[in-house]
């Protein structure tokens, strides 16, 4: 099963494709966590990438694509996957579907966690993330015993350059403009379900395992 998971920054999609990846013994394929490892490894296309990430715009699909198509031709990709984070255009979209068809693959289901931005604004800028260990801590949902210190290591907490107030708006922005016609486009293949996010977790995943029917 091939999976898609779509949203906004801050909607909830990393925590859910941890619940479908352990459900269903999915390869986790996050763009994120892709450009951020280039990021932190100092490499040139890291660099690049950081540019639009710490703007709060989307790094160009030249760049993502080539990333993306790597990582689902892994072995541990063989039994199914669930793309977080890409695509992120129509442009993307359309990539994607060649690039799987050539592979003899196809997208079998893409989830939408749908939140109000509000809340999504409330949601990141309260996020603070561990130097030392990356735990990331929300100061709204489970607050450090210390503002500054991490409870899992102690490390000193910092708030990332893309959670500021004024790039989550801008992250935002960016997503309905380019983003949101993704929801056109899968719903136009009979793939798209669209799910309540702005509820707890487990009631959003109960949803999710529901509109993938396995």
């Amino acid at each position: 099963m091939n999976v898609i998971l779509l949203g906004a920054p801050g909607a909830g999609k990393g925590t859910q494709a941890e619940k479908i990846i352990a459900a269903y013994g999915l390869a986790h394929v996050s763009t994120g966590d892709i450009l951020r490892k280039a990021v932190a490894d100092g490499t040139l296309l890291g660099l690049e990438a950081k540019r639009y990430m710490d703007a709060g715009e989307l790094v160009p699909d030249a760049v993502v694509i080539g990333l993306v198509e790597s990582r689902i031709a892994e072995p541990d990709a063989e039994s199914g996957f669930i793309l977080d984070g890409f695509p992120r255009t129509e442009a993307q979209a359309e990539a994607l579907d060649g690039a799987l068809s050539e592979m003899g693959e196809r997208i079998d289901a893409v989830v939408s966690i749908d939140v109000d931005p509000r809340v999504i604004v409330e949601r990141l800028t309260s996020r603070r993330t561990c130097k030392a260990c990356k735990k990331i801590h929300s100061l709204i949902a489970d607050p450090p015993a210390d503002p500054g210190t991490c409870d899992a290591c102690g490390g000193e907490l910092y708030q990332r350059d893309d959670d500021t107030e004024a790039t989550v708006r801008n992250r935002l922005d960016v997503y309905e403009r380019a983003t949101a016609p993704l929801i056109d486009y899968y719903r136009d293949k009979a793939l798209l379900h669209a799910i309540d996010g702005d509820r707890p977790v487990d009631v959003v995943f109960a949803d999710v395992r529901a509109a993938l029917g396995v």
